[in-house]
């Protein structure tokens, strides 16, 4: 098969972005944000986030943070400095329960306490930014409406996450605190918030690209649902759950990974872009080029041995780093097959750019601002996938050129260090 033909095929497997019309797809996420918004059926749930991206962070005033983030757990006491600067300290880090193996709600939650308890008296708020799907309470609290990223403690599905951990706290004889839960993209959000003063941003948004994918961004002057609780202006942080949109054609191939996930025909956007699908799909893909006699018959062989592909190896392979590659770098395979390996790969990042451009441009639509050069939207980008993936940054900014250039909206872009804890902080300390 020629190397034109292997972008047929990728094509007929929408996977190639030739598969894809961008400015369709954001009419499609953007009339399913507006469902979301009104209550009716959608794949986006548009939750309200019932924090402030207002208000003053008071210095030198310590509140303990939660970042159940992606697979990993970190725990400890933060506060700002005199200059705005996020201080750390007491912090651990560790695996999240439910990860390997299933958890009750009993575990989960001891892992917290028994890292607050011996810094009991340095807090009286907490701020737990808590990222998967929650329905957000007016009390602050986060009603778990079902697990991603294959983590596993079902007795928490349904359960409010913020009144679980201070029963357990009180449990342990340590009463009288109080917990805010937000999304990690709201606090990535909230954390872009002091830069974007700096340059008199005229909106802001939180986007995570990682193990998952999310939005978070600012909703103006309209009354969401009749929710109650809702700042009076009329302005909201809305998660957007976007790693739910399912207003795009998938191919056969990625139909079938869906079907074997832990959670079949949820979050399927996200299983298009974030860290832990591309690689897997990118094996899925390969083995089924193999029936199209791309690779040598060694090569074959060895795709039909493979059980499992991480996405850092094989983007270690493209971006031929020097990194380790795993079995993709032995004599299994001839330089001939890596190069398929890697355009592949390559095909599926694009894919992934593209419908990262469309949720963003979605987003920034949303907002109803960024129309002024000089007041752009400030977009605070965290996540690995994002940051690390070979030529991710470059793609993405290349198809957000095109379609917010079309549409004569701005935008500037910043990476906040460690923005679920910095949002989570701060909505710790602004909120009681």
């Amino acid at each position: 098969m020629a190397p034109t033909d292997i972008q047929s095929w990728l094509k007929e497997q929408m996977v190639s972005v030739d598969a894809y019309d961008a400015d369709a797809l954001v009419e499609r996420f953007l009339s399913e944000m507006e469902r979301g918004l009104n209550g009716e059926p959608s794949s986006l749930a548009m939750i309200p986030a019932y924090v402030s991206s207002e208000g003053d962070v008071p210095a030198d005033k310590p509140v303990a943070v939660i970042d159940a983030g992606g697979t990993n757990l970190r725990i400890g006491i933060a506060r700002f400095d005199a200059d705005g600067q996020i201080q750390l300290e007491h912090f651990s880090k560790q695996a999240i329960p439910g990860r390997d193996v299933e958890a009750c709600a009993a575990e989960f939650f001891a892992v917290m306490v028994d890292a607050l308890e011996p810094v009991q008296d340095a807090f009286d708020d907490i701020g737990f930014c808590f990222s998967y799907p929650a329905s957000i309470t007016p009390d602050y609290d986060g009603k778990l409406l079902h697990w991603t990223k294959e983590i596993k403690v079902p007795e928490l599905v349904g359960a409010h996450v913020g009144a679980g951990l201070l029963a357990a706290l009180d449990a342990r004889g340590i009463a009288g605190k109080n917990v805010v839960v937000l999304n990690d993209t709201v606090a990535a959000l909230l954390a872009g918030v002091a830069a974007g003063q700096a340059f008199d941003a005229s909106s802001y948004i939180g986007f995570i690209l990682g193990t998952g994918t999310n939005t978070a961004y600012v909703e103006q002057n309209r009354t969401i649902g009749k929710l109650p609780g809702l700042h009076e202006s009329g302005s909201q942080v809305i998660n957007v759950e976007s790693g739910g949109f399912t207003g795009f054609e998938r191919g056969s191939i990625d139909l079938a990974m869906d079907a074997e996930s832990e959670n079949p025909g949820k979050h399927v956007f996200e299983k298009t872009i974030s860290g832990v699908y591309m690689g897997p799909l990118a094996l899925r893909l390969m083995k089924g080029l193999v029936t199209e006699g791309v690779f040598s018959e060694d090569g074959g062989k060895s795709l039909a041995e493979m059980t499992e592909l991480s996405t850092i190896e094989i983007d270690n392979l493209c971006a031929d780093n020097g990194r380790d590659v795993g079995v993709l770098g032995t004599d299994g395979f001839t330089d001939a097959d890596r190069e398929v390996m890697k355009e592949v790969f390559g095909a599926v990042v694009d894919r992934a750019a593209l419908l990262t451009a469309v949720n963003l441009t979605a987003a920034i639509v949303k907002s109803g601002a960024g129309q002024d050069p000089d007041r752009p939207v400030c977009i605070n980008i965290d996540g690995s996938t994002y940051y690390k993936t070979f030529r991710m940054p470059e793609k993405v900014q290349a198809q957000l050129q095109r379609l917010l250039g079309a549409r004569g909206l701005h935008i500037r872009c910043i990476q906040v260090d460690d923005a679920p804890v910095v949002g989570a902080a701060i909505a710790g300390l602004t909120t009681f």
